[in-house]
């Protein structure tokens, strides 16, 4: 039984603080709410109370360095799975939000009040998916060893995301989603949609790099019979149609400026117009965008409308890579191999030691799709009980030392060579030589090319701009 206030069960609370002061406050505050307080000064103090009592929630007093990731998890290993409240007197909003990505159900800036401290513990403690030690509740155990809305891995950097999910689902701010391609960014913005109070409506997504830009303002808004060539009848867009739910808007910085304009005055006043119309419509939909790019770049390239994006950028959520999620390339490769096995007929039950090792040595530079794609091909062209190293058909090189994701970095400086010609320029030749050689057709393109569609229209469109892919 899950711990919360008001039940029979005493509420077991840890504090983590290293100022008594605050220490003695909050546990005080907790004591004449009857909970039941224990206080650690330090990490070490706190790891060995997790390992041989069980909580229902905790306070971790954090300081401003950056390894907040580094002691949740810490913290998490020596078997702390309760909801965990972070604090610091640092306020900033960047210092929070990478407290919640490691794994924190909720963050208060010192100093604090008591009233204040009381309400983000019941909070967090009815929202959890989190038991004392030792009592995992069945819900929680599914969500780690069968995946979560649709995500699989139990990774410390997906426990975190999930942890994020859980807690912006319920609100009805927008929701910016960003991450490299084949990260899952779609089914993060699906498991948000299924998590909210609109589960019951609409889940409506919208490619914005996969429509050509002067389609875009019909497909989003609708437009009416007569309105251009071709448009024979009235017709809704996505955002009436994701009325009452959730209109995910996929790749938003490939979005025309002049389209992105009246996207903002979409957000800002809740109202729509269609193509050739003279009257306005009420709309009621959630805004959730993602993008592989880095979106302060693109505003600050000129790309991306600077209103458009403090509008929509309000509850940020950046999925890692694979290579970054150590432990779910396995558990990810068998799910496919399960699944495709079957589709196909095929009696595959698992893989060889040398193929796992190539799995988890490979940089996975495409992410969950790749792994995806690279098991579905195996599953078509090959069969047996094991899956080996050989019928992977994967480059030779080891996994990077480190990655960075995704992030608002500068350009890196141009080097010059007479034999050696820019990524993005060898990117180009290949595209359009697989375009060339299916006559044009991208999605067959696409396909030989191991990528999604969009990506290789969104290229074509960059390309066509004059900008690297």
């Amino acid at each position: 039984m899950v711990c919360s206030i008001g039940s029979s069960e005493p509420v077991r609370v840890l504090i983590i603080e290293n100022d008594p002061t605050v220490r003695r406050l909050a546990a005080a505050a907790l004591a004449a709410h009857e909970m039941r307080v224990r206080e650690a000064a330090d990490l070490s103090e706190a790891a060995v109370l997790a390992r041989n009592e069980p909580f229902a929630a905790a306070i971790l007093s954090l300081g401003g360095a950056g390894d907040t990731a580094e002691i949740i998890s810490g913290l998490r290993e020596a078997g702390l799975t309760c909801p965990l409240i972070a604090t610091s007197a640092t306020g900033s909003v960047s210092f929070a939000v990478e407290a919640v990505r490691a794994g924190a159900a909720d963050f208060l800036v010192k100093p604090y009040q008591p009233a204040e401290l009381l309400k983000r513990l019941s909070q967090a403690m009815q929202n959890t998916l989190y038991e004392p030690a030792g009592h995992e509740a069945p819900e929680a155990q599914a969500d780690i060893s069968g995946g979560f809305e649709g995500f699989i891995g139990a990774s410390n950097a997906m426990r975190a995301i999930y942890e994020q999910v859980k807690r912006i689902s319920p609100s009805k701010a927008p929701v910016f989603i960003t991450g490299e391609s084949g990260t899952g960014k779609e089914v993060a913005a699906e498991a948000i949609h299924a998590r909210s109070d609109r589960a019951g409506g609409p889940f409506i997504a919208l490619n914005c790099s996969a429509i050509p830009k002067e389609l875009m303002e019909s497909e989003i808004f609708g437009h009416v019979k007569g309105a251009f060539t071709g448009a024979h009848e009235d017709r809704a867009g996505a955002a009436e149609l994701a009325h009452g739910g959730t209109l995910f808007l996929d790749e938003i910085c490939e979005m025309d400026l002049a389209l992105q304009a009246k996207l903002l005055r979409f957000v800002q006043t809740g109202t729509v117009r269609r193509v050739g119309d003279t009257k306005t419509r009420n709309v009621n939909v959630r805004f959730v965008c993602a993008t592989n790019r880095a979106p302060m770049r693109e505003v600050e390239a000129g790309n991306f409308r600077e209103d458009l994006f403090y509008r929509l950028h309000v509850l940020p959520l950046h999925l890692p890579p694979l290579r970054e999620r150590a432990g779910d390339i396995v558990q990810l490769a068998s799910s496919f191999l399960a699944r495709y096995a079957e589709e196909e007929g095929r009696g595959f039950r698992g893989f060889t030691a040398d193929a796992i090792a190539r799995l988890e040595a490979f940089a996975w530079p495409g992410n969950v799709r790749q792994l995806q794609n690279v098991i579905r091909r195996v599953v078509v062209l090959h069969d047996g009980v094991e899956v080996s190293a050989e019928m992977l058909s994967l480059p030779d090189g080891e996994r990077p030392a480190t990655h960075e994701p995704a992030r608002d970095t500068g350009p890196l400086p141009r080097i010059e060579s007479p034999s050696i010609a820019p990524l993005w320029r060898q990117e180009q030749r290949i595209i359009e030589e697989a375009l060339k050689a299916f006559d044009g057709n991208a999605q067959k393109a696409a396909a030989a090319l191991e990528v999604a569609p969009s990506t290789i229209y969104r290229k074509l469109q960059n390309w066509s701009r004059g900008r690297p892919g």
